[in-house]
Parts: structure tokens; sequence; C-alpha cells
């Protein structure tokens, strides 16, 4: 009678038509509706156009894929699109904080959602910690030109040079974003809108001028690695290509989410591949694969083609522009925290929000912390297969919670329907899953690790602590349909 009651707890679920009165909560644990669709698109396309383009696209060119990298984006692209389409059909339908969390929980269950939440804690931080290594490293190229020796310690994490402690300025700029999403939501989105705007004219400049200085010889050999090279590629650039799923999580701050928050995670796609594809046919066609910078790519090649002075303003463009990844990503973590701690699956002193911003500040500057130290401490490498499993992960939950709910409940009122039904959400689950088996074991096992630890917590705390574990308890309470 036990397990089977266990297994009822597991499986519960929130129930949809009365998400948002569950969520209502305190005045203290909720969020100010204040965003618009062009702003929504703006963290959406923030979060994707960034360190894939500034530095991913290098270093893949250079040790995995060679000029294939192009192909590497190409194969991401598809698999996030088919993905992307799926969160836009959950966000016009349940516009709630926690993007893939709140999908999960409210169509397969609470483990489901609970392994989808602390899945994302882990990968949002990290990602925000290889972004703040991306714009390190075109910093440090910024410091060559101007000739400005700082001591070797501070330039880097252990193991990636010679003399390197930590990667001091990749930590300072988490904090930053900390501080910046603590002035609440409406100035931190005007900051990256304005940003965003400026990032996507650097990109623009960069192809603009780099095709005027293409070898067509650099594109051969176009697979040095093999095609199993430009595949490997795409697992590694994978989490370049799906900032809208952390711009989902601000669903709660969006002024007419059921209707923005599906054009948002289109648009925000769609602009970033046109864009990705150009920069990388520019990159690998002005410099040989084997010469191209792993950490400030453009800045070099312009740089090896007599345009010093564009390499400075690309370098110095990279550093701005990758700050909004960063802000969609710590936005993401934070809002998937929020929702958790709200529910109960996490103490709900996280919950808490400011008295006066309405953002959760608490959690932020812990994000904020851990980001950091992974920033200081970890190789770009290491960093960015982190993120990945899980990522992958996520989009298969929801892929397939999309498929599950349609034919459950195809009587819910939905403001945008994934087309081709179901087999766009099973194409994106098939890549998925494809794309996972290219992650090295040591990216596994990290991932495990985190997972049993999650476990341990759900059993341990989360499972008699939800705000569903104290309906189903009460005397009065009913059943989620």
């Amino acid at each position: 009678m036990a397990r089977l009651r266990m297994g009822e707890g597991v499986l519960r679920r929130k129930p949809i038509e009365h998400i948002e009165e569950a969520d209502a909560g305190l005045e203290s644990e909720r969020l100010t509706r204040t965003l618009g669709l062009w702003q929504l698109t703006a963290i959406g396309v923030g979060g994707i156009i960034g360190a894939g383009i500034f530095t991913l696209a290098g270093t893949v060119a250079n040790g995995t894929a060679g000029p294939a990298v192009l192909v590497s984006f190409l194969v991401a692209g598809v698999a996030s699109a088919a993905a992307a389409l799926s969160y836009a059909e959950f966000a016009g339908l349940i516009p709630r904080a926690g993007s893939a969390y709140t999908y999960g929980y409210a169509v397969l269950g609470e483990l489901a959602g609970w392994f989808i939440g602390w899945d994302l804690l882990l990968e949002y931080t990290a990602i925000v910690a290889v972004v703040a290594i991306g714009i390190s490293g075109y910093f440090s190229f910024l410091l060559g030109e101007t000739g400005l020796d700082l001591p070797a310690w501070m330039l880097g994490a252990p193991g990636t040079g010679e003399g390197h402690r930590v990667d001091l300025f990749a930590a300072l700029l988490c904090l930053l974003i900390a501080y910046l999403l603590t002035l609440g939501i409406k100035n931190a989105a005007r900051f990256e809108t304005f940003v965003v705007a400026l990032k996507v004219l650097v990109v623009l400049l960069v192809i603009g001028v780099g095709v005027f200085h293409i070898t067509t010889a650099n594109y051969s050999p176009f697979f040095p690695y093999g095609i199993g090279g430009a595949f490997t590629g795409a697992a590694t650039v994978f989490f370049a290509v799906f900032g809208y799923d952390a711009m989902s999580t601000a669903a709660e701050e969006s002024k007419d989410a059921q209707r923005h928050m599906p054009k948002a995670i289109i648009y925000s796609l769609a602009i970033s591949m046109v864009l990705y594809v150009a920069a990388c046919l520019v990159l690998t066609g002005m410099q040989h694969y084997t010469e191209i910078d792993p950490e400030s790519g453009f800045s070099t090649a312009f740089k090896s083609v007599g345009l010093s002075g564009l390499a400075d303003i690309i370098a110095v463009g990279a550093i701005i522009g990758i700050l909004t990844v960063m802000f969609t990503f710590m936005l993401g973590v934070t809002r998937v925290w929020f929702a958790m701690s709200r529910d109960g699956l996490l103490p709900k002193w996280f919950a808490k929000t400011h008295p006066t911003r309405h953002v959760p500040t608490r959690v932020t500057w812990i994000v904020g912390v851990a980001s950091a130290v992974i920033a200081g401490f970890l190789p770009i490498g290491e960093a960015a297969e982190l993120t990945n499993i899980g990522i992958l992960l996520a989009f298969v939950v929801v892929c397939a919670a999309v498929i599950v709910l349609r034919y459950r409940r195809p009587d819910l009122p939905r403001t945008f329907r994934t087309p081709l039904m179901p087999f766009v959400p099973a194409l994106g689950i098939v890549f998925s899953i494809w794309l996972i088996t290219f992650l090295q074991s040591q990216t596994w096992l990290r991932f495990a690790v985190w997972f049993a630890v999650g476990l341990v917590i759900y059993f341990g705390y989360s499972y008699r602590k939800s705000e569903m574990a104290k309906a189903a308890a009460a005397p009065e309470s009913g059943t989620a349909p």
C-alpha cells in the first residue's frame, strides 16, 4: 500500500486549468508582468547569439569540425527548432515561471518536473559560467593589443595556461549580471534590449566586412575530422542555439504571455540561425581552421587580414554582446529555482521576492556566486559539455510532454499548436537523444552524480513538503485532472 501511495505521489500533476490560481501565493512570491513581445524576443536573441558565434564557433572549428562547424550549427539548429515548436505550444498554454520544469510537472508528474527543474539549475548556471569564460578570452585579446600585462594567475582557470590559477574577469562578470538582475525585471530588460541591438549590429558588421576577405581554399578539406567531427561539434555548440527556453521561464513576467511567448520563441530562433550560418561561413573562409583562435576567433581572423582596428571593435562588441547570454540564462535559472521553491519542492525561503522590485534576489545572488566559482576554476571545454546533456534531456521531456498532452487533453485552448504532430516533437526527441550519445563519458559521470544528489533531496525533502503533497494530505483536497 505504501508503494502504491509512493507511486501515486511521484506522478501527481499540477492541474493546468488552475496553475495560475495555485501559483498566485503571497504577494512576496509574485512576479510583475512588464515584458512586451520585442523585449521577450530580445531576451531570446540575447540568449542564443553570443558565445556560439564569438567563442564556440572558433573552438569547434579549430579542434572538432573544421569548416564543417557550419554543419554542426545546422544539425543543432534542426534539433533545437523541433523542440522550439514544442516550447511555443506550452508557452501559450501554461504562461508561468519555470518553463520546462512547469510543463513537466503539469503533464508528466512531480518526479519528472523535479528531474527537469533540478537538471536546469545546474545546466543554466554552467552556461552562465561558460559564457563568462568566453568573454574573458576576448578581454585577454584586448589586453594583448594594448600591451598591458596582468599577472598570469588571474587570466585563466587551472590548466588553461602557464601560471593560471583563476579566471578572475569571468568570475566578476557573473557577479555583475547577478547585480543587474536584482535591479528589477523592467530595468534589466531595457538594458538587455539595448545591448542585444548593439550585438546584432556587431554581428552584421562582421558578416558584411568579412565576406570580402573569404578565401575559398580555406574551406578545404570541409570535413577534416570526418562527419563524426561535425556531429560531435553539434553536441558541443547545442547550448548556443536554445536561449529561447531560458527566455520562456520569464512567461510570468510577460504582459500577454499566451500570445507573445510563442511568437518570441520562434522569432528569436529564426533570427539567430540566419546570423549563425552566415558568421560560420565568414569565419572559416577568412582563416584556415587550424589557425583560428579557439577563444577569440573573429578578432584574430580580422587581424590576420590586416584589419586590426576592426578586430578591436569586434572584441569590444563580443564582450558587451555576450553579456546578454549571461543575462538570459541567469534569468532562467533564477526563475526555475523560484518556481520550484514556490511549489514547495525546495525551501520556501528561496521563493521570497524583493518587496519593491518583485524579483527573487536571494536565489539570484546564490546563482551569481555559484557561476562565478565555475567560471573561475573550470576550462571552457569542460564547462560547455557540462551544460549540454541536461538541456538535451529537458528537450526530450518537453517534446514528449507536448505529445502526451495533445492526446490526453485535446480540448485545452492553445494559442499556438506545434505543426505536424507528433512528427515534429518526435524529431526533437530523436535528435536530442542522438546528440547526447556524442558527449564524453566524463560528462555523463558528472550528470549522474548531480542527478543522484537530486534524488536524495527529492525523496528526503521535496516529496513530503511540496504544495501538491500538502493538498493531497488535506481532507478537502481533490485530485489533479
